[in-house]
């Protein structure tokens, strides 16, 4: 009735439009429209939602008691108001209803038999069939119809079919016709349920039936079908759940390496993964948890894809190769920051702006990265990948080189996700500023491969068991500690040796860390760190040292360190033979006068040698030793012997490797007596180290005054005899003690602090340079020190201020620790390296060097600082330490008994 009304109401509208007059009509024919419209409006959605529901009363789910023959369709069942079926008796089929006006708009769905309806009847209910309706239902095959059954379904054929959509009462029809649907084919196929004579007909699937049935799934993981197929993900490995990699923690307490990780057995490391855990370390500041963040990642790596162990080490360094190889990157900040703005499409200055608002350019291209939109996502990077590409960066030579690395360094860019942007840009600009030294690295990889044995992930082995995955589960806490520290041990003495993880990571993952000393040892043509001293105040505190023991005296030439290697097997390859800084670095181009010398050094008795030696700036005239400004002047790289002014007489003063054997472990008496046996000296080019063997303080004081006459900065106190007389790879040992001439009754030692920024001049000194801030370094952070300003010549000045504006940078790093009161005027890049003399070390509220070791608030910093010279053969990570401030201070005798002596050797 309601459907009647609401066209009654459209025909009065429509009748009353046309009778208006003709003056309201013209007046108002937006509003009359707008009127007819709202009618028509509701007239539609009324019609609609009632053809919704005749269309699922009409063909509703099939109960256990319909026929399967669906062609036998009776027109003569009425329909009550609730929906239910009345059966039909044979006088009363064939006959036609009649149909009223009103019943045609009220009229019931086709027959269904009702949910309440018995579930045997005498006879079966029929349904009548509509056209261009697909049941849900299979339909089997129909026998020819008679001439009243088409009869009827043509008269259903002329009815207009409503249209069939869902809705949410559709939807709720549907459920419970599935319930009624999956109770019928219970009973079916029960033993008990009578068999129904269609069930041998072949039935075909309706194309609705795969979305109007769902299999219906028990807790057990069965369906009411068979048990339910899992599918099988892409990244699903042994059946391993991989965590995503934007959730990758290795800081995660009682982490696993492969449950925990972000990639599977076999798969290349993504770089988001070590981007995470150098995140995690750059978030921690305790070592101890720094260190087994680390060794998680590289237990992971072990275990699942250790192919990428050494690029993992390299990238985490921040190195490309051994230090020896001399690769470097090469890019200066301007052309990364090039390289970010045109990725990004800001502006040079919008890009200098955010890093100096950060602080960071690494977090200034990170924010960069992150609002930028690509439409094609490049592939994810790969650690790898990474580290090949800055190989090519660094190897890129030539016309166009930088256009050509900043082009590669922008596709590297562009694949960064997250925080790969900042640690990417990190490691192009040289510092990823995370606080990880080189020993700390050492350090993660023995705890790596003591909770996770690398040896047992060989390919081929037997699967090493879940006991080999964390071994740390299986000791007690203390025996596991012994084992992490006999092992890091191991691994750190190893590498002093043979500074290479390209020889050294092959050998771990195959053989273990215990066979590393088996396999990688000193070999000429690698050069290894060398061995420092301690300094010492006084004549008295080297008898305290070396109480009831024998030791020798050296003079300390002032010069720069030189590791000579020959390699040879029959006889020596001077051709191969090669010159190495303290740092590794290669310097035979520096030097090609003394490997042009080298054949008179060496005797017939030898066939290979590692020569640790001092080159000084020597005046061949008057045979006297120059300062070391003077030889700072030679050309540093590719320098021609024709061309060279300033001459070096080379101090030879100790053999590390002699013939085939490695000596660093026979005592200086041994390895002094060969070296003097085997070697001869030439005037002006080749000399050993001076000095004598010593047993009382005033055969100390002679030596120390001849040292100071012969222009040497004083002496080096070695012991002669025993297990501290072996020579300490990479080590500041106290086995070695320098005297230095000027700092007796002070310190005992300069400062070699790293510059961080400078203050204008005023008076004579306007337009330069005047006063600086200087700091220590505390593993990746720099710690202030000291302002400083005298002990500078005016050509020092203008010197040091024009080397010093090619650094100048728009504000302090994020890893500079210092107090806002005594920021300078111009900030500066840690680059250079200053030796600093002082009066003594004082406790100070104002800078920030060594805090926490000394005292918890304050800091320690130089009193009455004096400029010395610049050191050019130190990089700021090998300018003094905190810990060796820490050390200086207590040993002073204001202190030195009222706090713990802090006295222990260890790698530097």
């Amino acid at each position: 009735m309601n459907t009647f009304r609401i066209i009654n109401r459209r025909r009065l509208v429509l009748k009353a439009i046309p009778s208006l007059t003709k003056s309201f009509s013209e007046q108002h024919p937006k509003q009359i429209q707008k009127l007819s419209d709202v009618y028509l409006n509701i007239f539609a959605r009324n019609m609609s939602q009632k053809s919704i529901t005749s269309f699922f009363k009409r063909t509703p789910k099939k109960t256990e008691d319909e026929d399967v023959d669906k062609d036998t369709i009776s027109t003569t069942s009425n329909i009550n108001k609730n929906g239910k079926v009345n059966e039909v008796t044979p006088q009363e089929k064939g006959k036609r209803p009649k149909r009223s006006r009103s019943s045609s708009s009220e009229s019931k769905s086709p027959e269904v038999e009702s949910k309440e309806s018995s579930p045997v009847k005498s006879e079966k209910v029929k349904k009548i069939k509509r056209q261009r309706i697909e049941s849900s239902e299979s339909e089997s095959d129909s026998p020819p119809k008679s001439h009243e059954e088409q009869t009827d379904i043509k008269l259903v054929k002329t009815e207009n079919p409503p249209k069939t959509y869902d809705s949410p009462k559709s939807k709720k029809i549907k459920k419970q016709t599935k319930g009624l649907e999956n109770k019928a084919k219970k009973e079916k196929t029960s033993p008990k349920s009578p068999k129904s004579p269609a069930k041998n007909v072949k039935s075909k699937e309706s194309p609705m039936s795969k979305f109007m049935v769902k299999e219906e799934k028990s807790d057990d993981g069965y369906s009411k079908n068979g048990p339910i197929k899992k599918e099988k993900k892409e990244n699903d490995v042994n059946d391993v759940k991989v965590v995503a990699e934007v959730e990758y923690n290795p800081s995660k307490p009682k982490y696993h390496p492969i449950k925990d990780a972000c990639w599977v057995k076999g798969q290349e490391v993504p770089y988001i993964a070590l981007a995470k855990t150098l995140e995690a370390i750059e978030a921690t500041s305790a070592r101890l948890k720094m260190v087994e963040i680390l060794s998680n990642y590289f237990r992971s790596v072990i275990a699942l894809t250790p192919e990428d162990l050494l690029p993992s080490i390299y990238l985490c360094l921040n190195k490309l190769a051994p230090a020896y190889h001399s690769l470097e990157l090469g890019i200066a900040e301007t052309y990364l920051m090039k390289a970010v703005a045109r990725s990004t499409g800001r502006t040079l200055a919008q890009l200098r702006s955010a890093a100096q608002r950060c602080g960071d350019l690494g977090r200034a291209a990170e924010d960069a990265r992150a609002a930028q939109r690509t439409m094609f996502a490049p592939p994810p990077l790969r650690a790898r990948r990474v580290l090949a590409a800055l190989r090519d960066v660094a190897q890129t030579t030539g016309q166009d080189s930088v256009n050509k690395k900043i082009a590669k360094i922008q596709t590297l860019y562009v694949a960064c996700r997250h925080s790969e942007a900042r640690y990417l840009i990190r490691s192009l600009e040289g510092k990823l500023r995370v606080g990880l030294a080189e020993q700390s690295v050492l350090q993660a990889l023995a705890l790596a491969c003591a909770n996770t044995p690398p040896q047992a992930f060989t390919p081929g082995a037997p699967d090493p068991g879940p006991e080999q995955l964390d071994v740390a589960s299986t000791m007690n806490a203390e025996a596991f500690k012994a084992q992490v520290d006999e092992l890091a041990l191991t691994l750190k003495t190893t590498y002093c040796e043979c500074p290479n993880y390209d020889l050294i990571v092959p050998v771990l993952l195959s053989h273990g860390v215990r066979a590393l000393p088996e396999h990688c040892r000193l070999t000429p043509g690698i050069p290894l760190k060398p061995m420092l001293a301690h300094p010492s105040r006084g004549v008295h505190e080297v008898f305290t040292r070396f109480e009831n023991e024998e030791f020798t005296c050296e003079f300390k030439y002032d010069g720069e360190r030189a590791q000579i290697h020959v390699p040879g097997d029959d006889a020596p390859r001077f051709a191969d033979a090669a010159v190495f800084s303290r740092n590794q670095e290669n310097n035979t181009s520096k030097y090609p006068d003394i490997l042009r010398r080298l054949p008179a050094l060496l005797k017939d008795s030898v066939t290979s040698c590692v020569l640790d030696c001092e080159a000084v700036a020597y005046d061949t005239e008057k045979k006297q030793i120059l300062p070391f400004q003077v030889l700072s002047t030679r050309k540093r790289k590719d320098a021609s012997e024709d061309q060279i002014k300033v001459q070096v007489c080379v101090f030879v003063f100790d053999l590390l490797y002699f013939n085939g054997k490695a000596l660093v472990r026979e005592p200086l008496e041994l390895r002094r007596q060969l070296l003097r046996d085997n070697f001869q000296e030439v005037e002006g080019e080749w000399k050993f180290a001076e000095g004598g063997d010593c047993r009382d303080e005033e055969s100390v004081q002679q030596l120390l005054d001849a040292a100071v006459r012969g222009s040497c900065e004083g002496l080096m106190l070695k012991a002669l005899r025993g297990p501290r007389a072996r020579y300490d790879i990479a080590r500041r040992s106290h086995n070695w003690l320098k005297l230095k001439k000027d700092y007796l009754d002070g310190v005992g030692d300069t400062v070699d602090a790293v510059v961080l920024g400078a203050y204008r001049g005023r008076g004579k000194r306007a337009g330069l340079f005047g006063g600086f801030l200087l700091a220590c370094r505390e593993d990746d952070r720099y710690q202030s020190l000291c302002k400083i300003g005298t002990g500078f010549s005016d050509e020092d000045l203008k010197t040091l201020t024009e080397t010093l504006q090619q650094h100048v940078i728009d504000g302090p790093r994020n890893y500079y620790m210092y107090e806002p009161a005594h920021a300078p005027d111009v900030w500066l890049s840690a680059a250079h390296v200053w030796e600093v003399r002082c009066a003594d070390l004082s406790l100070s509220p104002a800078h920030r060097a060594a805090i926490g070791l000394v005292d918890p608030e304050r800091g320690i910093s130089l009193r009455f600082p004096r400029f010395v010279r610049v050191r050019e053969d130190k990089t700021p990570e090998q300018a003094t330490s905190a810990e060796q401030l820490a050390q200086m201070y207590l040993a002073q005798d204001q202190v030195k008994n009222n706090a713990k002596h802090i006295d222990h050797d260890d790698f530097y």
